[in-house]
């Protein structure tokens, strides 16, 4: 894996490529852009722009992984047929930096407070895709239906992204995640 940014304080390391795992994000502060009202962005460029300046302005050094958020609460694309990110966020590397709430030279960035949170995360290579998010985001609800007796979909899936454009499309690496609650911890062993 190509990582070109430090991970913000306390994230958990990148998971396996096509392994399912749970994991544990501490609490942590972003910067957000939303997509504009009405548009499923096909491309992140309108998202990225805004933030890159925001992180330029505020001498916020950029980490890894930019994190890519989805609307949809039940986890079905928000028309029926395709997915398209409703967010981008750059992730500060302390949550001491800053302060929350609207960039006053661009106020569609967001500083915003993220509470900690424990997700099912499966690793993906390639560029980012509609039909890899998909196609990773199915083989996690699978996991969740597999294991509804011990733990229940709490959030939207997201995407975490670690490299930059300039890595190789299929050298990239990424992790498709669902925020879970975890009802009944499993016996001793078990991954849960």
């Amino acid at each position: 894996m190509f990582k070109e940014a430090t991970l913000p304080e306390g994230f958990p390391k990148p998971g396996p490529v096509g392994e399912i795992i749970v994991k544990e994000y501490p609490a942590y502060r972003l910067a957000r852009v939303q997509a504009r009202e009405g548009v499923v962005e096909r491309t992140s460029s309108s998202m990225f722009r805004p933030l890159f300046d925001h992180i330029k302005r505020n001498d916020i050094p950029m980490t890894a992984p930019v994190e890519m958020g989805y609307a949809s609460s039940d986890n079905t694309p928000g028309d029926g047929s395709e997915w398209g990110a409703s967010s981008m966020a750059f992730l500060y590397g302390q949550r001491s930096w800053g302060q929350p709430g609207a960039d006053e030279a661009d106020q569609r960035v967001v500083v915003d407070d993220v509470s900690a949170m424990t997700v099912v995360s499966i690793g993906v290579r390639g560029s980012y895709t509609d039909a890899r998010f998909e196609s990773a985001r199915a083989k996690l609800i699978a996991w969740t239906i597999a294991n509804k007796q011990r733990v229940r979909i709490v959030g939207p899936p997201r995407y975490l992204g670690y490299n930059s454009p300039f890595v190789p499309w299929f050298l990239r690496y990424g992790e498709v995640q669902i925020p879970i609650q975890i009802t009944e911890r499993a016996g001793v062993g078990d991954d849960l």
